[in-house]
């Protein structure tokens, strides 16, 4: 009875994990965070390996190691072999990172978990690694505290920055698109679970909507990182065109601003595309990405219901639906520490404390991300990442995308001219 008592569930392991860090924060144990930005070989052996830097990494390490044993103790998995399974992983984060850090790679907005998934791919599919390291790998606790850390970004505060517009804008084009992307998957007979991945991607916020969706719905992984492929390689040409566009329309800055952060999946590419403009665009193509950011928390939460619900429903026999305790039992209680996180930071956190630590969780949530990518890599075979059924996921993303693009410039037109 005893062992029963002190058995935790993974979901339950990563809240206590997630909210300890942020607390540690808050309490004063910031972690210093390391710069990978370099341009050249001259940059990279100054900035990325000076001892400064080197010692921010190190801390960095010490503290997600320190947590991916307790995950691991917590768990009752093996902790011997994560001892040395941990700081392989982390090494080749590492060298992800910096990969990405590269001035050349940001202009083309590759994210650092393409090159993690991109390292372990290679490491797995021409050496034979044995079963023991792949139970080592926990790539669901990494995603689902990297989702929690998220939560501390996710202010709700901003919406109120962003103003009416910002917030009318954001919701219309996520629940909009949402449901069309979720309405062309369901025609095309694309299963479930990669339909909620793929709407979520298209109309909230690309990579970290897809992650948080898979989480939500304790998605395939293999799906998962098919998305968020096809979120970064449509983000390239549409940060690069769709300036262009804009501008042979003689549309003003604010609107090509509300166009660019209504319908370019990722952050980075949001900005990268509004400076291409001008000033005026940057700063509105932020605050509505930053309004369909703050959604990601209330979407999520939602998803988590109706999955657990569907999928209750679906177990169940006909004459008996799901009970209040069964669906609880199965709703992934991560998103309760995204949630709650979201609003320690909105509504209690100070600004002045605010300011102090995030940029240490936000660098502690994109390595975590980061890593869950490169463990992702390190189990999975070339052929079942890009072996789909047929073509139809890859045209369901293109067609939601373009209705995001035409809707999203309808209501920018509307709302900004």
């Amino acid at each position: 009875m005893l062992s029963k008592k002190i058995t935790f569930t993974e979901d339950w392991v990563v809240v206590i994990l997630g909210l300890a860090i942020t607390f540690l924060a808050l309490s004063g144990l910031i972690v210093p965070v390391p710069s990978f930005t370099w341009t050249n070989f001259g940059e990279l052996e100054s900035k990325v390996f000076s001892s400064e830097n080197v010692f921010a990494v190190l801390c960095q390490f010490a503290m997600v190691y320190s947590i991916a044993i307790i995950g691991a103790w917590l768990l009752k998995k093996s902790v011997k072999a994560l001892l040395f399974v941990f700081p392989m992983v982390y090494f080749l984060t590492i060298v992800a990172v910096i990969l990405a850090g590269n001035s050349f790679v940001k202009e083309y907005n590759l994210e650092a978990v393409i090159f993690s998934l991109g390292i372990g791919l290679v490491i797995s599919n021409f050496f034979n690694l044995p079963e023991w390291f792949k139970n080592a790998l926990s790539t669901e606790l990494y995603v689902k505290i990297g989702l929690i850390l998220l939560g501390t970004t996710v202010i709700f505060g901003d919406i109120l920055e962003a103003g009416s517009r910002g917030l009318i804008q954001a919701l219309v084009v996520v629940v909009s698109v949402w449901y069309f992307a979720f309405w062309v998957c369901k025609k095309l007979k694309i299963d479930k679970e990669m339909s909620l991945m793929l709407s979520s991607a298209v109309s909230i916020c690309g990579v970290s909507a897809a992650i948080a969706t898979s989480g939500a719905i304790k998605g395939d992984n293999k799906k998962l990182s098919y998305v968020i492929s096809l979120v970064l390689i449509t983000a390239i040409p549409m940060m690069i065109f769709m300036p262009y566009l804009a501008d042979k329309m003689g549309l003003s800055q604010a609107v090509t601003g509300a166009w660019l952060g209504g319908s370019i999946d990722t952050s980075g590419a949001v900005a990268a595309s509004g400076t291409l403009v001008g000033d005026e665009a940057l700063k509105v193509s932020t605050i509505v990405k930053f309004s369909q950011n703050v959604l990601l928390g209330i979407a999520a939460f939602f998803i988590s219901i109706y999955w657990t619900y569907s999928k209750s429903v679906d177990e169940e026999t006909m004459r008996e639906k799901p009970t209040l305790k069964v669906i609880w039992e199965r709703f992934p209680k991560f998103v309760l520490g995204f949630v709650f996180a979201s609003l320690l930071f909105s509504f209690v956190v100070s600004n002045e404390t605010n300011e102090m630590v995030k940029g240490s969780l936000k660098s502690l949530q994109g390595l975590w991300f980061a890593l869950a990518f490169t463990s992702i890599g390190l189990e999975t075979n070339f052929k079942d990442l890009f072996k789909q059924e047929n073509k139809k996921p890859l045209y369901a993303f293109l067609i939601a995308q373009t209705f995001n693009v035409l809707v999203t410039l309808v209501i920018a037109l509307l709302l900004f001219r």
